[in-house]
């Protein structure tokens, strides 16, 4: 199976989660973060791409390019990319985002009008960007109709192509029939993005792996619009469960969301819940009542209580040997 490159959207698609009010600071912090965490790419901007910041989709707190500079000077490895949607995106904010740095443009259309992102496309192309076709809305077309409009991308010069889930509707076998008419009929790598509105977006993605998907979307805490999108750290997390070749790191991905959780959001009122601690109970696989002795362990012996968890899902302790993790966490601190 070839790695898998991940894309976090935590800095566009979570732009509705905040009214699109992120500042500089939040772009800065977030971006260090992913970057820290070796995340491949990421996405910023408003929530409706290049120019949507508008009366109709929302106005940004902070204008757009300002946003995406600051990523640019955060990234030290990452990519970063932003979103266009032709009707909204022009020609002319592409030459803008290539003069900041920006290495990556995601053109996006519903899924039966990829035809409108041909001169998008093909420029974004001649300008020396990494281009990724966007079909949305992929549940409202046969699989068909979407391999149709996935080759019309393909034959404007796209370097990979999505299927996007955008309102979260698709089932595994949904994602799986078509990625995997994708991987058939393309010479280009595929790419999925999955929304949470059913509660699907692990296993989608998941699905889309299977049937020969690289490029895979998620954000921090599943930040997004909607229920969100793949929680980063969530599907980083499953993927090194099952073996799945990756650049993110598991530890850092999780830092990174607790940073947004704890701290960027508190502003603007937005709670995302704290799935950090049992996101690494089922990781590990160990029982449910251990983390407040790992916890409780590493704080006595100075070491990280997911170091703990992790060599006690190792170990195979079970309920009742509570007492086995601070012995974990002894060991763990003379290394």
């Amino acid at each position: 199976m070839s790695k898998i490159i991940i894309t976090d959207t935590t800095l566009r698609d979570g732009s509705h989660s905040v009214a699109h009010r992120f500042t500089i600071n939040d772009v800065t912090r977030v971006v260090s973060a992913l970057d820290s965490a070796n995340v491949d790419i990421i996405e910023v901007g408003h929530g409706d791409g290049l120019a949507g910041s508008t009366a109709n989709y929302g106005f940004s707190a902070v204008p757009e390019m300002d946003l995406i500079k600051a990523a640019v000077q955060s990234a030290k490895n990452s990519k970063i990319a932003t979103l266009l949607l032709p009707g909204i995106g022009t020609v002319p904010d592409l030459e803008k985002v290539k003069d900041l740095g920006v290495k990556v443009i995601r053109v996006a259309t519903h899924v039966t009008e990829a035809d409108i992102a041909h001169e998008h496309i093909e420029v974004a192309k001649k300008m020396g960007f990494f281009v990724v076709g966007f079909l949305m809305m992929a549940h409202r077309a046969k699989t068909e109709r979407v391999v149709e409009e996935a080759q019309k991308m393909e034959s404007y010069g796209a370097d990979v192509v999505y299927a996007t889930d955008s309102a979260g509707a698709l089932l595994p076998k949904g994602v799986k029939e078509r990625i995997s008419a994708l991987k058939s009929a393309l010479k280009i790598p595929v790419g999925f993005h999955s929304h949470n509105n059913l509660g699907l977006a692990i296993g989608n993605s998941l699905a889309a792996i299977d049937a020969g998907a690289t490029y895979i979307d998620g954000s921090l805490g599943g930040l997004g619009a909607g229920a969100g999108n793949t929680p980063t750290e969530m599907l980083v997390g499953v993927m090194e469960r099952a073996g799945i070749d990756k650049n993110a790191n598991f530890f850092k991905t999780i830092d990174a969301s607790s940073l947004v959780r704890n701290e960027v959001l508190e502003p603007y009122g937005v709670h995302l819940p704290a799935i950090q601690d049992s996101l690494m109970l089922g990781y590990a696989g160990v029982y449910s009542s251990f983390m407040l002795h790992a916890k409780r362990a590493a704080k006595r012996f100075n070491v990280d209580y997911r170091d703990i968890i992790v060599e006690a899902g190792r170990r195979e302790a079970v309920g009742g040997q509570e007492d086995w993790l601070y012995e974990i966490a002894e060991e763990l601190s003379k290394k």
